[in-house]
């Protein structure tokens, strides 16, 4: 039995374009082609090739520049941002429980839209933090909290900032700030989260933490 190039169709639309029954189509299916249905894997994007041979130019420059400098990694300071909610009702995961087959399950009811809501920006390098903001308009406080610090960076001038592809980052504003007062930025990969890792190691723990919190803890 040989499948059409439609890898969506289902039992029965195999069955009527092959003119068998469905049972005779499911075992085919399963038993002699070892077949099973499955959704299609999520990916956070699938690059063009464009995309892609950017991807690979930038990574080959910063190879290059990390062979050339080995104390690079220690002159970055990057960046990431998130939104803290508020929100009365646990997650999925918080709301997870032990139970028995004759234990009832328990009710969660649907999340409602948080009342409060303030967007945190964090800045660290190798060594760890070097600032968290409240507001969108950080880079004049960041160039202050450099200077104190990471006073060796600020003095050597050899500070580089690393952002991600965001709007706000992409700014023409925000471009003419950084080249007026000569700060390097460090070139971002297309769709590369994992560059700027604080979805995986920070903001998970300090949302899981704010859960249910009173909003006039986050307010200034």
């Amino acid at each position: 039995m040989k499948l059409c190039p439609d890898r969506r169709m289902s039992i029965r639309m195999i069955a009527e374009t092959v003119n068998a029954d469905k049972e005779t189509v499911r075992k085919n299916l399963h038993d002699k082609l070892n077949m099973k249905k499955v959704c299609a894997k999520f990916v956070p994007k699938t690059f063009t090739p464009d995309q892609k041979l950017v991807r690979q130019q930038i990574c080959s420059d910063f190879l290059e520049r990390l062979d050339e400098d080995s104390e690079l990694m220690e002159n970055i300071i990057t960046c990431d941002e998130t939104w803290i909610f508020q929100h009365d009702v646990e997650t999925k995961r918080q709301s997870m429980h032990w139970k028995t087959p004759a234990s009832p399950r328990m009710k969660k009811a649907k999340m409602s839209k948080s009342k409060f809501k303030a967007m945190l920006i964090v800045f660290f390098d190798i060594n760890g933090i070097v600032m968290t903001e409240w507001s969108p308009e950080v880079l004049t406080t960041l160039r202050e909290r450099v200077r104190k610090k990471r006073p060796e960076l600020w003095k050597n001038k050899s500070w580089i900032l690393h952002q991600n592809n965001a709007p706000g980052h992409n700014a023409l504003s925000v471009k003419r700030y950084l080249a007026a007062r000569g700060t390097p930025v460090l070139e971002h990969a297309p769709y590369s989260p994992d560059l700027p890792p604080c979805d995986f190691f920070l903001f998970p723990k300090i949302k899981s933490a704010s859960k249910g919190t009173g909003s006039s803890q986050w307010k200034r």
